[in-house]
């Protein structure tokens, strides 16, 4: 077993494990996640005909995907596809959830950075296994 192999392993259940909680959380109570979901999910409904207009519905709808997604991916089920999945849930939850730009107080935009910030990595990290992309050393790097 090569070393790219052994860290997919590894790492497809670190990444999914916070999609399988956070999904959870939104399938089970999206009421608090409506409101900041309400940006996105008006231009998503609109362009995908097929689902729901209703903003509780689609944060419940994104949180069952991602729960099956990342149980997929953490059991390594279709895992390129689970984390394409998982990338299509991660976009619009990020957009909505983490709007650093329209935080006012100086402390909740930082956290909104970092939570954003930390959306990004992950999307990284299912980028590789969507992929398949073995990382590579650039220059000046070590590893």
């Amino acid at each position: 077993m090569s070393m790219r192999s052994i860290s997919v392993r590894l790492a497809s259940p670190l990444i999914a494990s916070i999609f399988i909680r956070a999904g959870l959380d939104a399938a089970k109570s999206p009421e608090g996640k409506v409101k900041k979901a309400e940006t996105v999910t008006g231009p998503i409904a609109e362009r995908i005909p097929f689902l729901p207009d209703d903003t509780e519905t689609l944060v419940r709808f994104n949180g069952v995907t991602q729960v099956v997604a990342g149980a997929m991916l953490s059991l390594g089920i279709f895992r390129r596809l689970s984390a394409a999945v998982l990338i299509a849930t991660l976009v619009p939850t990020t957009l909505a959830g983490h709007r650093f730009w329209d935080e006012l107080d100086d402390d909740a935009r930082n956290m909104q950075i970092i939570q954003f910030a930390k959306n990004v990595g992950l999307l990284g990290g299912l980028l590789l296994i969507a992929t398949g992309t073995k990382p590579t050393r650039s220059a000046g790097t070590s590893m």
